[in-house]
């Protein structure tokens, strides 16, 4: 059987719209930090900082592999402290890897890297 992908004989107003999906990410990432309780956001906001002076590039789920901050309550809330941490200019992205959550079945996750590290050649 082969598969058949739905197609609309004209673009569908709205279906691509960058600012509101930037509007609707800001909205779910308030929503996120709203629910975040604080001991944690310190805990996962210092995890981050001691990831990035390693210089190496990690990921959310390096955070909990190594003890240093447990999983929230919601995986939604982890982009808060990430997005605040590369705002502060603690972090810098560092390209999509598939992630090491057996989970999300190595789904792509964006991992990030201390903003001073040097690049490293693959």
């Amino acid at each position: 059987m082969t598969a058949v992908q739905l197609q609309f004989p004209e673009p569908v107003h709205g279906a691509v719209e960058p600012a509101a999906g930037e509007r609707a990410k800001e909205a779910g990432m308030a929503r996120a930090e709203a629910a975040t309780d604080v001991s944690w956001a310190a805990a996962c906001d210092a995890a981050i900082q001691l990831m990035a002076r390693r210089g190496q590039p990690f990921q959310a789920a390096d955070l909990v592999r190594e003890g240093l901050v447990d999983e929230p309550p919601d995986h939604h809330q982890w982009g808060p402290r990430f997005g605040k941490a590369a705002r502060d200019g603690i972090i810098r992205d560092a390209g999509a890897v598939p992630s090491k959550r057996a989970t999300v079945h190595r789904s792509l996750c964006r991992q990030w890297i201390g903003a001073g590290a040097e690049e490293v050649a693959a």
